[in-house]
């Protein structure tokens, strides 16, 4: 069992014998009536604190403290700077450690500045350890001094051994308090021996982790396994042995691709030795999942999350670069089109459909863009299935290519009555769909292997090529054949 002050290998006391024989013969207590749960519904209460606001915030208080801590955090969220502000200057006891943890970042950012000291080291003291750091991490500086000394020290040495770690590693998430035993220990040793240091267990987990002398986790028991058998069978009898381990300087994503594949609810997480320090748990990996999935999105977007503080000048700021490079780009494709200036004087048409041709070609490159980066975070795209997946998309944007090619020379003919606009048509759309679903797959490649985030420039490249391979292919064979 993971203490501080006690040796995980040596053998737990022995409680009275009326106590281990009320241990086996405990019952669980039915649960609530559904009368007795407490009932929540966001479409009446959404506007609770908004109504408190307006009339009497103290006369409300407890009305708001019997929200639900997600349900609470949704309103908060609402309101404007000043409305938050009055809200903690009347009753700052309601933003408690769950609230907190609920919160967006951009909001417990602008609101921590308007807490005290005391008031967050006491929150700090009581979340988990990766909640614990990510608040600390929205102070600003001076702030996160003060706390630091309100901290006790322990508390202060355990969020400080978390900041020690890269930012989106495992050793700034991980839970430092978990449960470990050595195999010899009985189903009754490990059971009493957590009933008896009580408070110092994790506040929720799911496995018991078997570790050997030096501190090696060798095997897990699942707490619902330890309930089902007989209080004198051993850890080593009842543990499972295959055992997914996490390093402590794990990126975040690589942990979360383990859960998934692996479908876990909780792993230990081993030091550079192999030695236990701590555990991930599933509702952790939920939320790196959705921040990745979201970064990956507004990435290939060329764009940054926008949050509810965020102002017009801030977002122009982070969404400005992207635009220019966009700009540098599109002034690229236009060279390729001043090149052919003398054709489309000549044929008016082709200024007309080179856009169509274009467009189609960016499009069908962002799919198959879309397809490899999703499969390169799940990593189904491996160098191995790389060529087997490169061909795939080639096959698939000739077919496609050769589809729309058809129904836009047939468009092209019945438009502008000539045969000849028509295939210069026909072959363009081709061209261009093949080079689009090349280049949707071969960019973000590329981008991986060279060690790059596929999700942020290969949208970038990708239409840059479409572009200038669409526009040369329409324009070149036109004027080869047109003129």
């Amino acid at each position: 069992m993971e203490d501080s002050n006690s040796d995980p290998t040596s053998k737990p006391k022995k409680q009275a014998s009326t106590d281990t024989r009320n241990a086996a013969t405990e019952t669980v207590s039915p649960p609530l009536r559904a009368s007795h749960r407490p009932e929540y519904d966001l479409h009446d209460t959404r506007n609770a604190i908004s109504e408190a606001l307006d009339n009497d915030l103290d006369a409300l208080e407890t009305d708001l403290s019997n929200l639900h801590p997600a349900d609470f955090s949704d309103q908060f969220e609402q309101l404007t700077s000043e409305q938050r502000e009055t809200v903690i200057e009347s009753a700052s006891q309601l933003i408690t450690p769950d609230v907190l943890t609920e919160l967006e970042d951009e909001i417990v950012e602008d609101i921590l500045p308007l807490l005290s000291a005391s008031q967050i080291a006491n929150a700090i003291s009581e979340m988990d350890n990766d909640d614990a750091t990510q608040i600390f991490e929205e102070m600003e500086s001076e702030q996160q001094v003060e706390v630091l000394d309100a901290l006790s020290d322990s508390d202060r040495a355990v969020l400080q051994a978390s900041l020690s770690f890269d930012d989106e590693t495992i050793g700034r998430l991980m839970q430092r308090e978990f449960v470990a035993a050595p195999a010899f220990w009985t189903i009754g040793d490990t059971v009493d021996h957590m009933r008896a240091i009580g408070e110092a267990l994790p506040q929720i987990f799911f496995n018991i982790y078997v570790i050997d002398t030096a501190f090696h986790p060798i095997g897990y028991v699942p707490v619902s396994r330890l309930m089902r058998y007989d209080r004198a069978q051993t850890l080593n009898t009842v543990m499972d042995r295959q055992i997914i381990t996490i390093r402590q300087d794990q990126d975040q994503e690589e942990a979360a691709y383990l859960f998934e594949k692996y479908h876990l609810i909780s792993a230990p997480v081993i030091d550079d030795s192999g030695r236990l320090v701590g555990m991930m748990t599933v509702d952790d990996i939920i939320n790196i999942i959705q921040d990745e999935n979201k970064e990956d999105i507004l990435a290939l977007a060329g764009v940054s999350d926008a949050g509810l503080t965020d102002t017009a000048l801030s977002t122009v700021r982070a969404r400005g670069p992207w635009l220019f490079v966009n700009l540098l780009t599109a002034i690229l494709a236009s060279l390729v089109i001043a090149q052919f200036d003398y054709a489309i004087r000549e044929i008016v048409a082709l200024a007309i459909l080179m856009p169509i041709v274009a467009s189609m070609g960016g499009n069908a490159g962002t799919q198959a863009l879309a397809v490899a980066v999703r499969a390169l975070a799940e990593r189904d795209l491996t160098p191995q299935t790389a060529w087997r997946a490169v061909k795939r998309e080639a096959v698939a944007a000739m077919i496609i290519g050769l589809i729309f090619a058809v129904v836009m020379a047939g468009i092209a003919y019945i438009w502008f009555k000539d045969p000849q606009l028509a295939i210069v048509t026909f072959i363009a759309m081709i061209i261009n769909h093949f080079f689009a679903g090349l280049a949707g797959i071969l960019v973000p490649l590329g981008l991986k292997k060279s060690g790059a985030d596929p999700a942020v420039a290969s949208s970038v490249f990708v239409t840059t090529v479409t572009d200038i391979i669409g526009f040369f292919a329409f324009l070149g064979i036109a004027v080869l054949l047109l003129l």
